[in-house]
């Protein structure tokens, strides 16, 4: 006879929240659901080993602001706020340290070219009133004595934070792990339920299970498209862009744990550089529209590591110990999509981009008020989902737009 199969993780038909995407905005989504005293169930494949994986964790409002991002600026500003408190609440329930870590962030450009650059986001940044100056080239080396050579300008945002995504990840298992009313499964959501009324009232797995909830939350990244495409009147254009993260060994070499968050632009390539106290040093970032297809490409990590080490040449030293490529989810505006999605039963967390571990924060505020049916932080008005549904977009028979 032949075997039977193995009966799915054993989670409930139907559970007040379900959460899909298990990286760090969806274990935040489900952590604030347990504590509103709901039942949760998260799934996904791989929970933890998406983007939040790669992630390196800067909280850089300041550093991250760009032309044209004015309202992205206000969002990772306010959220960055929010972090101190929220790693607090984090630590103390999971017993976990998350890393959070105020160490500022130091600008610098390799040449000319790059100099100019530099000083036109700097007035860029000040117009918006965001706490950054240009420092002197000496004032630079004496936060960083490990820079190389050829620096050609340096800027310094004194408020900057860092904190380890992969930490927060096992910090958010270990609270759900100890708190019955939730539940953490690997699986794959592939499609949603609707009732007849054209509420979402669940998913489909995979394995063929189907779950119900009285609210689904999507926080599958660059998955997400995907999973509301039987909600056509719901808008969710998030694209994936691949990044690649190095980490660095350098518990050899603690005088790297002294240093500042490090950002360079070489001959207009962008990289940075975050030390960690336990000795760790992670190096980034690719930028490229797509999903990786077959792991990390070489000349990523070639790439990587010239412009990092003409940045700081004492890199060269340190054991390579991990290299990581995963996709984030993006959106037109690069600003995320956090609350109802105007389909009843659906709400959306997604669309984070290169800042989901600075905007978890107010993620987590956001859900918290969606759940309790009050008014979101007024930060989080530019995140709202339905800001990119047509006018002439109309919900189903039953349901509200």
């Amino acid at each position: 006879m032949p075997h039977p199969a193995h009966p799915p993780p054993a989670v409930p038909a139907r559970v007040d929240v379900l959460v899909v995407g298990g990286g760090i905005i969806g274990l935040t989504a489900a952590w604030r659901a347990s504590l509103a005293g709901l039942h949760v169930v998260v799934l996904d494949p791989d929970p933890g080993g998406g983007a939040t994986h790669a992630a390196a964790g800067m909280l850089a409002p300041v550093s991250e602001a760009e032309h044209g991002e004015h309202a992205l600026a206000r969002v990772n500003l306010a959220s960055a706020g929010l972090w101190a408190p929220f790693a607090r609440e984090l630590t103390q329930a999971s017993g976990i340290d998350v890393g959070l870590t105020a160490s500022g962030t130091l600008s610098v450009a390799y040449d000319a070219a790059d100099a100019q650059r530099c000083r036109e986001l700097l007035a860029l940044q000040r117009s918006w009133g965001l706490d950054v100056h240009e420092v002197p080239l000496a004032q630079a080396r004496e936060r960083a004595p490990l820079l190389g050579p050829h620096v050609a300008a340096a800027t310094w945002a004194p408020g900057e934070q860092h904190v380890d995504p992969r930490a927060v990840a096992c910090a958010l298992r270990a609270v759900l792990a100890a708190d019955a009313r939730a539940s953490v499964v690997s699986a794959t959501a592939t499609s949603l339920l609707r009732d007849a009324r054209g509420d979402v009232v669940g998913v489909r797995t995979d394995d063929g299970v189907t779950l119900r909830a009285d609210v689904v939350v999507i926080a599958a990244g660059a998955r997400s498209a995907a999973l509301v495409g039987d909600v056509p009147e719901v808008a969710v254009p998030v694209r994936p862009v691949a990044g690649t993260t190095l980490r660095l060994d350098a518990r050899a070499a603690p005088w790297f744990a002294d240093l500042p968050v490090l950002r360079g632009t070489v001959q207009q390539r962008p990289v940075y550089l975050v030390p960690r106290t336990d000795g760790e040093v992670v190096v980034g970032a690719t930028s490229d529209e797509g999903a990786p297809a077959h792991g990390t490409r070489a000349g990523d990590v070639f790439a990587l590591l010239r412009d990092a080490r003409a940045l700081v040449p004492g890199i060269d030293e340190l054991p390579l110990v991990d290299v990581t490529t995963r996709a984030r989810p993006a959106t037109p505006d690069h600003l995320p999509l956090i609350g109802p999605s105007g389909v009843p039963g659906l709400v959306l967390a997604t669309g984070h981009h290169r800042n989901g571990v600075l905007q978890t924060p107010l993620t987590a505020a956001t859900l918290d008020a969606v759940l309790a049916g009050t008014t979101p932080p007024e930060a989080a008005r530019a995140c709202d989902p339905r800001r990119l549904l047509s006018p002439t977009t109309t919900a189903p028979s039953g349901g509200p737009a």
